[in-house]
């Protein structure tokens, strides 16, 4: 009777005790259960996701992400990768209805024999679910309202969505270290690959990270633990369970570090571009796909070619500042940047010196003077007087203009004078035309601003500053048939479900340097005429093949192009193109200084042939087209006269547009002498028609 007592005593006990935990229970379910965050949005999942730069080709360049998320959809998830987190961190998953039960049975066990005293660890009963609820929902902090909650909230999930989506929703937020959320991420982040070529070894690693993300110290000891988890729950074999514990984890420093150096300014430029365009929740959020218009070996070839010039320079000139530099590649018809580098290293400088630098132009302005001067009809052997200028006056400025070689060579022809950039004959060629008329080409041609007002002799000549990008696409206007382009640094941007925003042209996509031009209704009215841009292009071959830019030819195919340096060779440039690709390329220093003997424009024109010379090494050479209506005669370069009546000297092919031809030669001064009562007419030999 006395041990019925005492058990009837003990059930009591027991119902009371569970008839009070249901109470509490309910009371906490009713106190916590109606203020709950709505989980229901979580059906249609999309968490902010890192943008991705990609080439032409289709390589990745960069990542810009808040979080780095690459959203991997379970279907696409490994199932290795899926048990490994399941053995690490929740083995019933797959059975508990949100809550574990026999997990808060068990630690509760194990936490009240560490309380009392034995050498137990603290564990806690997180489910997988129950990491879900809190990781969207709740903060970390370890207070009996946010574990009740949890709970509530995970049970909540369980009854509206299946076990795969919770799952999904798992391994797309979890934080796993080096700013990785999600398995996609991390293992790029950690491996550099898609989670569909992880090994079990590095799916056991990542499913060791959610305990201590940041803490790499004890990689294989992690790794090896998940590994025993995943052969105490069947998941794998001894064997392989040997084998992946062999393995050597190969753990990179993060992804974004792999990017080459060489890539950066192109991918700053187009980052600080969609910053103004599109937003920055937008650019670091989205999971945009952003196909960029680079080419990389296009821009590895620049690159080289301009660092290996920098290197080289400042080798030889010890400590100090450095001589920088820049170099851009565009397609000339659509705009396409194909390369850009804006100094020798982005890592040491981020300055980008091809979009950002202001700087002096110097001669690279005078094909726009020269154009303006071939526009209001003048022959290309036009002659201009190379001869010293006295007292010519710049504004309120006494000037004496000199030729670089200081030397003076009489008539020369426009052509000749542009090919050898001399400036006497260019001040005499703007004081014909006008210095308004000569600086609005310039101005039209997108090099110096519309609404520039200080217009004067000295902008003419090139003191004006603009940057190199404005030059390049400036020049492209030469050969695209008179059309300026914007430079273009993306072709289009998906959003994460492949919708093209940003208003992709699918007829750029679509063109290729093999085929023809865009037609010129599509790229708007031509800002020049085309004989006279063909007279141009053709007297900025000559400046390449007999000129200033000799530096810059690549045998086998045809350039044209120009130098520039300004005033005491501070800044060196050259401007160069084929029928199909420009490039730009500018040196100097930061802080501007002269760039010493032994640099100069001819310098710049080297940069241009060497990556030339990579650029065109498989195609075949294209020559300018020809418009229509232009006739061409051989003629003496010295004085434009006609081969066939002066054959000595050098002899070119001249374009010529109706109504224009040959100079006439010029009978020389007679002198009159007497010799043994003899009249005799003596001429003067001439000589670069100086008599």
């Amino acid at each position: 009777m006395k041990f019925k007592k005492i058990f009837k005593i003990f059930l009591n006990v027991i119902f009371w005790c569970f008839t009070g935990a249901v109470a509490a229970l309910a009371a906490m379910v009713f106190i916590y259960g109606n203020d709950l965050p709505d989980y229901k949005n979580l059906a249609t999942y999309a968490p902010p996701v890192a943008t991705r730069l990609y080439a032409a080709d289709g390589s990745l360049l960069i990542e810009y992400a808040q979080e780095r998320r690459v959203f991997i959809d379970f279907a696409d998830m490994p199932p290795q990768l899926v048990n490994a987190f399941i053995a690490a961190e929740d083995q019933n998953f797959w059975t508990h209805p949100g809550i574990d039960v026999q997990g808060i049975l068990r630690a509760s066990l194990n936490n009240v024999m560490r309380a009392v005293g034995f050498n137990t660890k603290f564990s806690g009963a997180s489910t997988i679910t129950q990491q879900v609820a809190k990781n969207f929902f709740l903060t970390s902090d370890r207070t009996i309202s946010r574990k009740v909650k949890e709970a509530i909230l995970a049970l909540r999930l369980e009854r509206s969505f299946s076990k795969q989506h919770i799952m999904t929703l798992y391994m797309n937020q979890i934080f796993l270290g080096a700013r990785a959320y999600g398995v996609g991420s991390a293992a790029l982040m950690y491996f550099n690959k898609p989670v569909k070529d992880l090994t079990l070894s590095e799916c056991a690693f990542l499913a060791s990270l959610p305990k201590a993300p940041n803490n790499r110290d004890k990689a294989i000891e992690r790794r090896n633990y998940v590994l025993r988890r995943m052969l105490d729950e069947g998941f794998i074999t001894k064997e392989q369970a040997t084998a992946a514990a062999a393995e050597e984890l190969n753990i990179n420093s993060g992804f974004t570090a792999q990017m080459e150096d060489t890539f950066q300014y192109f991918a700053e430029e187009v980052r600080r571009q969609l910053l103004e365009t599109i937003g920055r929740e937008d650019l670091y959020n989205q999971g945009l796909y952003i196909k960029t218009t680079i080419v990389p070996e296009l821009q590895r070839a620049a690159s080289n070619a301009l660092n290996q010039t920098l290197d080289t320079y400042n080798a030889g000139r010890g400590g100090g500042e450095k001589l920088q530099g820049a170099i851009i590649v565009m397609n000339p018809y659509t705009g396409r940047v194909l390369a850009m580098s804006g100094g020798r290293s982005f890592a040491q400088s981020s300055f980008n010196r091809a979009t950002q630098a202001m700087r002096q132009i110097g001669s690279t302005i005078k094909p726009f003077v020269y154009l303006a001067a071939l526009e209001k009809g003048m022959s290309p052997e036009a002659i201009l007087l190379d001869a010293p200028i006295v007292g010519w006056k710049d504004a309120f400025t006494e000037w004496k203009p000199e030729n670089n070689d200081k030397k003076f060579l009489g008539d020369v022809p426009l052509r000749f004078a542009l090919e050898t950039s001399r400036n006497v004959p260019t001040v005499r060629l703007v004081e014909q035309i006008g210095v308004r008329d000569a600086i609005d080409v310039a101005k039209r041609f997108g090099v110096y601003p519309e609404n520039m007002r200080d217009v004067n002799l000295s902008m003419a000549l090139g003191s004006g500053e603009t940057t190199l990008q404005n030059l390049v696409s400036g020049y492209s206007a030469f050969v695209n048939g008179g059309h300026v382009v914007k430079p273009r640094l993306v072709d289009y941007i998906q959003d994460r479900y492949g919708r093209t925003i940003d208003g992709a042209d699918t007829k750029i996509e679509k063109w290729h340097d093999g085929a023809m031009p865009p037609p010129d209704d599509d790229m708007g009215e031509a800002l020049s005429d085309p004989q006279s841009l063909y007279q141009l292009i053709s007297i900025l071959q000559g400046a390449v093949e007999r000129g200033t830019g000799r530096q810059a030819m690549v045998p086998g195919h045809t350039i044209a192009g120009k130098t520039g340096t300004t005033n005491d060779v501070k800044d060196a440039w050259f401007i160069g193109f084929t029928k199909n690709l420009i490039a730009g390329v500018y040196l100097g220093y930061d802080t501007p200084r002269p760039l010493g003997k032994g640099t100069g424009s001819y310098t710049a024109a080297h940069v241009f042939s060497d990556f030339m010379t990579v650029a065109l090494a498989n195609q075949k050479n294209q020559p300018f087209s020809v418009p229509d209506g232009l006739h061409f005669v051989r003629v003496n370069r010295s004085n434009g006269v006609a081969a066939t009546r002066d054959p000595d000297g050098v002899i070119i092919t001249e374009a010529f547009k109706a109504g224009q031809g040959p100079n006439e030669p010029e009978e020389p001064e007679a002198v009159i002498i007497e010799i043994d009562g003899e009249t005799i007419k003596q001429y003067a030999p001439q000589v670069g028609g100086v008599f």
